[in-house]
């Protein structure tokens, strides 16, 4: 201190006055500040004036009193303190100086070492007791004033202010006293001329900053008087203000929000755009998933098979609505609210499953190639996981597709249109092998197999496409197979396996023999992909040669988010299915039904949703249809949509029947069950029922999150930087979310960020050194896990969750917007990260918007431009990208930006329960002067400031941040500094002069539509502010970094309780029993015979007539089994065949369809011998398999259900072929008048049904 006071000595040589003029100066200049900052009314400034001038002169009344004895007492003090300590004398002398100098010190070390600051505050006491007593007097005559209309203004954008009761002057820091005796106090901020921060002592005890709250609460009471300016706490870091760090900071609240895309999304304990489902296993989270990923799922009659990358999954009907217990009572992530199941050994990652009802086998196609078979009827109750019962080397490639044929063969399809067939005889063969002849069972099939491509090439050149198998379809009405690639259809003989026809997706027949391709086109022309070069004659300079890449860098940008791709690319083939009426449907990328007969003619084309399908389901008049977007839709036989609601929040993989139910299948692994009469009045009463025990499934869960943003100007920061900023405020954080602008910039990085994301390429080393080091500072390796992070060239968005959360935080999305040159630049834009967290949905976005004072509406455009665009996918910077990968099909089908939510087409920000906006918003201070902007700022007349802030005034107007809310600024502005000066004088003092502005900011939205709503399965995400401000001790940037804390209350579902509530709601509610009964309705039908009789190359049909005269019938033949019968006329056991498929000599058609009301149907049995080419030498049959000439007999099996029957009614017809010489004399099935073969017909009025045609 003595060198300090040597150094002022040698500085200030002559002292202009003695101490005692030095303070009346100041208290000169104090009064007249006071003028200045708090003007009186127009309407009676002249009597307020006069009594301001006279309360100056002459205080009376008890409170001035008593002030005067406590100011005489402090005086003395003061006096005798001076004349001890001529040091103090010259510190106060350059106190006077620095009025003149914008020089920078820190108060607390001035405070520590010298009593300077008493004998200031002791000067100042007086003043400060005479404003309040000249503010009880203007309280007591404004009583009865009106409103002004600037306090309405002010007031308009509050949230949670209570109405007015008295008229005051928003510049005033008034306060009402509720003290016994009525008196009214008034607490003024002391009056600091000087910008250095550590001048300026912001609250006084026991109160809060005057200077913040009045246009947000005005009538707040403070306790404490100006005696406790002694106590009071000197703020060094810009802080929010707030005097209790447990109590929620006032927000102010922008208008336009509550409609259209600003409004927040309905939520309700069960939705009520959708039927209530049956979560078999509730969405896990992506993280949770690695190595464990459900690709697709069947169905037996008690069981539901999964197909994940490491096995296969059970679930047992019986225990649906049972608590979640994990994989044998063992709980696992991801799983803990999922129905008991059971899993297998770890195999390759399964690619597609096939029920084989027949051997009571599930057949598992994988990505190794192989084909495995797993038993239906194994015991699952053991612990230990069950195993693999037959495999074998199917292809060398992944088995993408599967089916079984109607004569039990296996047919499967891989990479490059290889399609293999794998007959039921030999297949039949290795499994009745014992366990120790295994091997040989498994060299058996493999030999078996028929090479479908090889046979239909020649020399080289193929009749069918060398595309991936999209999917395989076994049509058991025909006997025919569909092969389907992404643009072509191969149609083939069931029976044979030959050829039939190719025919494209518009349906004209391919007849020339594919010809290998010759070199691909490249995607973009050489010519507009690169970069305009400098010319020969004429060389660039810098600046020109830099914009040249930026231009075309945004060419590139611009034509790769325009898609690239043709038109064909929508018309890609993507899932298929047979109908109830024999007709087959495909599903197109672009949303497009077709429907074809069975003979492969194109009918019709239908669109009812612009995203690409993925898959279908057909159960009794009605088909599913599984999209993209998470929208399954219901269409009837004829293509007329029927129902459609959101399924998932993820693309629909797969839809299957059982149980009941029709169970989808989503990307992330999510399992839900619809009923299949959905929508039905069943559906509002199991809504309504499970709405009332809602208090039974809800928990509630509290959280806070940090959020961090700063402009680092390019810059890099010190460690203790970054712990003053965010490490020093995360002791009780949950979540911690970051956002840096500028980390990098110029043309060349520009350039290059974006040419990066045409190739979905993104990040830097700068960035990552950034993500570290804060990692450091959140003490990564022990509190916190990094989740993820995106960046957009300069601009970057990175997110920790502390390990104790990790497992109800996660499905990481991230997205970037640029709204840079031609919206394709991300010099300016925004990134965004999505997170689940306790079921709900946040989104945080990063945003630098446009430069320069007058660039409002710029601004405003890039808000607007960011919130309408973010579309969130899984980023390629994942740290555990394994995690996030998806199925093929779903990858294929990706939805674009233009695929937007089924909801009315909102954004994935209008979805979101929560969303956070900070950044870099470039909103200034409008209508003031630089000086007069630093002068507010020393003064910490924030309330001043803010009426002159743009980003408030456009709020105000609902022009941007629509219904965003915002916590009260109360820290200097961030912008603009220069680097490495502390303090408030460090404001830019350059040629250009800055004005100062809260350009850095923090905005969010929750799902409340009010203030008063309270947190719940309705209103399930409600925050609030509690620390809001900025690190003004950082000085490696032009910005200053700004904090903010939130708090967050989250309601939730327990998933694993609401299901069992679904399932008692099933079993005891009276009012649902009648419809489920209802819908075991099957129409009564009959059949004409229950025995045939075939002679060699015989036809003979017999007749199922529908008796019902308003509903439809459903059957399906299939065969029970074969068996040969002695000439003792003694058959043996009936031997199945896979997937209950007929023998190679039975032709039955149809073998399944729709039978209208009172119409009859006739099926035609046939006898066909059956021999290949293969299979002869020398005209010997060489096959074991091939047919005997012994007398055999099956046993068909008519299945009939109604349009939505979960069990069937079932007939049985015995069907015996007879050789012609073993045939008996006495047996003539000519004779036998049921037998003759009928049309179709109406049992009264002769009507046909074209299922029933062939």
């Amino acid at each position: 201190m003595n060198d300090r006071s040597n150094e002022d000595d040698r500085r200030h040589p002559a002292r202009k006055e003695d101490e005692k003029k030095t303070r009346k100066e100041e208290e000169k200049r104090t009064r007249k500040e006071d003028k200045r900052s708090f003007p009186a009314r127009k309407h009676n400034s002249k009597t307020k004036d006069k009594s301001d001038e006279e309360s100056r002169k002459a205080p009376t009344g008890k409170h001035a009193a008593k002030g005067h004895a406590k100011f005489e007492e402090q005086k003395t003090k003061a006096h005798d303190k001076i004349q001890g300590d001529d040091r103090t004398r010259k510190q106060n002398a350059k106190t006077n100086d620095r009025f003149e100098q914008d020089n920078s010190r820190k108060q607390n070390d001035r405070l520590e070492e010298d009593d300077r600051g008493r004998i200031e505050q002791a000067s100042k006491t007086k003043v400060v007791q005479n404003h309040n007593i000249k503010t009880a007097e203007r309280c007591q005559e404004d009583a009865t004033a009106p409103q002004d209309e600037n306090d309405r203004c002010m007031l308009a954008g509050v949230s949670t202010s209570p109405p007015c009761r008295k008229n005051q002057s928003y510049s005033h820091q008034l306060r009402t006293n509720t003290a016994p005796h009525g008196a009214n106090k008034r607490q003024h901020q002391l009056r600091k001329h000087s910008l250095d921060e550590n001048r300026i002592l912001n609250h006084h005890q026991g109160g809060n900053d005057s200077s913040e709250e009045d246009d947000f609460y005005p009538y707040s009471t403070v306790t404490g008087s100006a005696a406790n300016v002694d106590n009071q706490k000197i703020e060094v870091d810009g802080g929010s203000g707030g005097d209790d760090p447990h109590q929620p900071l006032m927000e102010f609240m922008g208008n336009g929000g509550g409609v259209g895309l600003f409004k927040a999304p309905s939520r309700a304990p069960v939705n009520p755009n959708r039927p209530p489902c049956i979560e078999l296993r509730p969405h896990p989270l992506r993280e949770t998933q690695v190595g464990k990923f459900i690709r697709t799922i069947t169905s037996t009659e008690a069981q539901l098979w999964a197909g994940q990358e490491s096995g296969v999954r059970v679930w047992n009907y019986a225990d649906a609505y049972k608590p979640g217990i994990g994989m044998s009572g063992r709980v696992r992530r991801g799983d803990e609210d999922a129905a008991p199941f059971f899993e297998s050994a770890s195999t390759p990652p399964t690619t597609c499953l096939i029920v084989d009802q027949g051997c009571k086998l599930v057949w598992s196609g994988h990505k190794d190639g192989k084909i495995r078979s797993w038993k239906m009827d194994l015991n699952f109750s053991d612990e230990n996981s069950f195993r693999e019962y037959f495999c074998w080397q199917a292809h060398r490639g992944p088995v993408l597709s599967m089916d079984v044929s109607s004569y039990g063969d296996i047919w499967t399809g891989s990479e490059g249109g290889s399609i293999r067939v794998w007959p039921w005889e030999a297949v039949e063969k290795s499994l009745s092998l014992s366990a120790e002849e295994r091997h040989m069972a498994t060299l058996l099939v493999e030999r078996s197999c028929i090479d479908l491509k090889s046979n239909v090439t020649v020399n080289g050149a193929s009749s069918i496409s060398s595309s991936d198998i999209k999917a395989l379809l076994c049509d058991h009405v025909h006997a025919k197979v569909w092969v389907a690639g992404s643009s072509s259809f191969s149609f083939w003989d069931a029976r044979t396996r030959e050829l039939i026809k190719v025919f494209t997706v518009d349906g004209q027949t391919e007849n020339r023999p594919e010809e290998k391709s010759s070199q691909e086109q490249p995607v973009e022309d050489e010519a507009n992909v690169k970069l305009v070069t400098k010319s020969k004659k004429e060389k660039s300079n810098f600046l020109q040669r830099s914009r040249n890449a930026i231009m075309g860098a945004a060419d590139a940008v611009r034509r790769a988010a325009k898609g690239g791709g043709t038109s064909e690319d929508g018309k890609r083939t993507e899932a298929i299915v047979l109908a109830s009426d024999g007709m087959i449907w495909t599903g197109s990328s672009n949303g497009t039904l077709i429907q074809w007969d069975g003979n492969g003619n194109r009918l019709q084309e239908y669109t009812h949703h612009p995203c690409g399908i993925l898959c279908f389901c057909c159960y009794g008049a009605r088909i599913w249809i599984g999209y993209v977007s998470g929208m399954v839709q219901i269409i009837d036989l004829e293509g007329n949509l029927l129902a459609g609601w959101v399924t998932h929040n993820g693309p629909v993989i797969k839809l299957v029947v059982g149980n009941g139910c029709m169970y989808s299948l989503a990307t992330h692994g999510g399992i839900r069950g619809w009923h299949v009469s959905s929508p039905s009045p069943v559906d509002d009463i199991l809504r309504t029922q499970l709405s009332d025990r809602e208090i039974i499934y809800t928990r509630l869960e509290n959280m806070r999150i940090l959020v961090g943003t700063w402009n680092v100007g390019q810059g890099r920061a010190s460690h203790a930087a970054l712990m003053s900023w965010l490490g020093s405020s995360v002791a009780d954080v949950g979540i911690v979310v970051v956002g840096l602008q500028e980390v990098e910039m110029g043309a060349g990085f520009l350039a290059m960020s974006a040419a990066k994301e045409t190739v979905g390429l993104e990040g830097s080393t700068i960035g990552q050194w950034w993500q570290d080091h804060i990692g450091k500072a959140l003490d990564e390796d022990n509190t916190f896990e990094r989740v993820g992070s995106r960046q957009l060239a300069g601009l970057m968005i990175a997110i920790w969750v502390r390990k104790t959360l990790r497992s109800h935080a996660g499905d990481l999305d991230v997205s970037a917007v640029a709204c840079g040159l031609g919206r394709a630049i991300g010099n300016k834009g925004g990134v965004g990260l999505r997170l689940r967290v306790y079921d709900r949905i946040m989104c945080f976005v990063n945003c630098h918007l446009a430069a320069h004072l007058d660039a409002v509406n710029k601004r405003n455009s890039d808000f607007d431009h960011i919130f309408r665009n973010m579309t969130f996918t899984r980023s390629s910077n994942l740290l555990n990208n394994s995690a996030a990968g998806v199925s093929s099909a779903a990858q294929m089908s990706r939805p674009s930006n233009s695929d937007k939510s089924p909801d009315d087409g909102k954004p994935d920000l209008a979805e979101a329960d929560m969303v956070i906006f900070f950044g870099d918003f470039n909103y200034r201070l409008f209508g003031i002067s630089y000086d007069e902007a630093r002068d507010f700022v020393s003064q910490r007349s924030f309330d001043w400031l803010r009426e002159k802030d743009q980003l408030r005034e456009e709020m105000k107007a609902g022009k941007v941040f629509q219904g965003m809310r915002e916590a009260l600024v109360r820290f200097p502005p961030t912008y603009k500094f220069e680097r490495g000066k502390p303090g408030l004088g460090g404001y830019d003092s350059g040629e250009k002069k800055r004005i100062p502005a809260w350009c850095d900011r923090v905005l969010y939205r929750d799902n409340r539509s009010n203030p008063a709503d309270e947190c719940s399965l309705e209103c399930p995400v409600v925050a609030s502010i509690f620390q809001y401000e900025a690190r003004m001790d950082v000085t490696e940037s032009d910005h200053k970094p700004v904090r903010c804390k939130l708090n967050v209350d989250i309601a939730h579902v327990d998933r694993s309780v609401r299901r069992q509530e679904f399932g008692k709601i099933l079993e005891s509610n009276e009012s649902i029993r009648p419809h489920l009964q209802a819908l075991r309705f099957v129409p009564e039908t009959n059949l004409n015979t229950n025995m045939i009789i075939l002679n060699n190359q015989d036809t003979i049909s017999f007749n199922i007539t529908n008796q019902s005269m308003e509903h439809s019938a459903f059957y399906e033949i299939l065969c029970q089994g074969q068996t040969t019968v002695n000439e003792n006329e003694v058959t043996s056991d009936y031997r199945p065949r896979a997937s209950l498929g007929f023998p190679r000599w039975l032709q039955v058609t149809p073998a399944a369809g729709m039978i209208a009301p009172d119409q009859v149907t006739v099926v035609a049995v046939h006898h066909e011998e059956f021999h290949t080419s293969e299979e002869f030498v020398d005209g010997i049959p060489q096959s074991w398999w091939s047919e005997d000439t012994r007398d055999k007999e099956v046993i068909l099996l008519v299945n009939i259900r109604g349009s939505c029957t979960a069990q069937p009614r079932t007939h049985r017809v015995h069907v015996r072929h007879i050789y012609s010489e073993n045939l008996p004399l006495a047996i003539v099935p000519a004779a036998q008048p049921s037998m003759e073969p009928k049309r179709n017909t109406s049992k009264k009025h002769g009507g046909s049904h074209k299922g029933g045609q062939h």
